[in-house]
Parts: structure tokens; C-alpha cells; sequence
């Protein structure tokens, strides 16, 4: 059986794959090799997983947030190892690499990532041959929920907002103020989440020219950082996985067309592409 893991620091989407084709689900808590050891992985592992699992596990590909090097990823392939002894393939990666097999498979492309943070890399049909290089959420994340959040924040502090989306936005979060926002972006943990609640703001008032700007300069922004350093990306297809790509879909398609680019596919989370690429990996063996 096969075992396909897509994880975040909040949440991990399982799937199985066993022999005939059939798959299976589960879910448990995020992971993070950076604030977690590996016997607290395993721990987590073998409460909350193995339940789920009825047959051997011959196989693990995990992709997972803060798996960038071969310490972090060292950290998760050990609990894995410990909670599936019989596994003969482990296989550790990052969350960048997982985008890009869901969204590409085994074909050559540009996979890109806007949720609460935002990357981008060139996939050559099996690995990353160039990372986007984001600078994580204080230095880049353009584009992300993180970055829309912040830069709404931002505005409104600065009374730079028109009055009617002012005055909504104090009614929807009155607790919002100078103090509060400098207290969660500099002394609470996870200031991106912090920044990314305030993005559905600017969803719900996407009709409105500012709000609709906003987010029209962060995708423009993202554009011309990321994809523009690719080498022939205006011949390649472009891809996007994450929740402020399948939501702002429509957006994200117009400003890549006004610059003479095409969106091919969109997809809210990762998981379903993983385990299609994987059943292709299971079918070509």
C-alpha cells in the first residue's frame, strides 16, 4: 500500500493506495520538523493515523511545510520510519514539490502556491529545476492571503481606505487597532494567519474598484516577481494551487491574461493531484 501525505502546519491530508487502485482518506494534525521532534511526529503518527491504516505500508511520499533540507526532512522521514517499519520507500519532500506534481504531473511546467503564503518553482516533469526564491511573509509572499491581509491592514491604519470600506471594515472587526495589530504582527507566533483572516474582507468586497485593485496589483506583483525569472515562461503553462487561487480564480486568469500569460489549472489543495501523480508512478512500475 501506498501512503500519500500532503502537510501544513495546521492540517495533514492522508491518502492510500492500495494494489487494485482503491483509495482511502484520513487526517491528522500539521506537522513542522521545525517545532516538532521526530518521536513527537511519531507520537501523533501512531495515535491518530495508523487507525486508518489496515494493510502494510510499502511506500510513504510525504510533502510537507518546512521540509527544505535534509535535517528537517531527516526529522519526519525518522517518525515515519518508526510508525512503518516495513516501508521500503520513504520519501520526504517539500510542500513546494508537492504542488508541482499535483498540478503538472509529469509534465514540464510552472507550479505556483497562493494560500497564506505564496512560491513559485519551474518543474521539469519529476523535480524542481528552479525555485521562485520568496522571501516568506515579511520580505515577500506576494500575492498571498498573508500579503492582501497585510497590505489591507496596512491601508486602513493609515486612513488611506475610502470612507464606505473603512467604515465596513470597523464594523467587522472593531477590535482592530494600531496597538492590536503591532502586539499580533511582532510579538504573537504566526503573524501570515494573523494577516491572511483579514483577506476574506477583501473577497466579500471584491466589486468594490478599491478592494478589486488591491488584489489586482498583489497578482500583477506576483507575476512580475516570480514567473518573469523563469526561463521561456511565456510558452510554459502556469499553474496554481491554494485557497486565494481557486478563489480568486477569476481574477488571478485576468491579470495573467492582461499580461499575455494563461492559467491552465487551479486547485484548492494538493492532495487529489498528489495521489493521481502517484497512481501514474504505481501504474508506470
Amino acid at each position: 500500500m501506498i501512503l500519500i501525505a500532503d502537510s501544513g502546519s495546521t492540517k495533514t491530508d492522508w491518502r492510500t493506495l492500495d494494489a487494485q487502485g482503491q483509495v482511502g482518506q484520513a487526517r491528522t494534525i500539521g506537522f513542522n520538523p521545525y517545532y516538532q521532534d521526530s518521536a513527537a511526529i511519531a507520537s501523533e503518527l501512531q495515535t491518530s493515523l495508523i487507525p486508518s491504516v489496515q494493510e502494510t505500508v510499502t511506500d510513504v511520499f510525504y510533502y510537507g511545510t518546512g521540509c527544505n533540507n535534509e535535517e528537517s526532512c531527516g526529522v519526519v522521514e525518522r517518525a515515519i520510519r518508526t510508525v512503518f517499519p516495513d516501508a521500503k520507500t520513504v520519501e520526504v519532500s517539500s510542500d513546494v514539490l508537492g504542488a508541482a506534481r499535483a498540478l503538472c504531473h509529469h509534465d514540464t511546467g510552472i507550479a505556483c502556491i497562493l494560500g497564506t503564503g505564496s512560491n513559485a518553482c519551474l518543474y521539469d516533469g519529476r523535480t524542481i529545476a528552479q525555485l521562485g526564491g520568496t522571501l516568506g511573509f515579511w520580505l515577500g509572499d506576494e500575492g498571498s492571503g498573508g500579503y492582501l491581509g497585510k497590505t489591507l491592514v496596512v491601508r486602513y491604519l493609515h486612513g488611506q481606505l475610502p470612507p464606505e470600506l473603512t467604515e465596513k471594515f470597523r464594523k467587522r472587526f472593531p477590535n482592530v487597532d494600531r496597538l492590536t495589530v503591532l502586539d499580533q504582527a511582532y510579538k504573537q507566533p504566526f503573524p501570515n494567519r494573523y494577516f491572511a483572516s483579514f483577506s476574506k474582507f477583501l473577497f466579500d468586497n471584491r466589486s468594490h474598484p478599491v478592494a478589486y485593485q488591491l488584489v489586482y496589483d498583489a497578482f500583477a506583483l506576483f507575476f512580475d516577481t516570480y514567473i518573469r525569472k523563469f526561463p521561456a515562461y511565456e510558452q510554459l503553462p502556469i499553474h496554481f494551487v491554494g485557497s486565494v487561487a481557486f478563489y480568486y480564480s477569476d481574477l488571478l486568469r485576468q491579470v495573467a491574461n492582461d499580461k499575455g500569460l494563461t492559467v491552465r489549472r487551479i486547485l484548492e489543495n494538493p492532495i487529489a493531484g498528489l495521489t493521481l501523480y502517484h497512481q501514474g508512478v504505481a501504474g508506470a512500475e
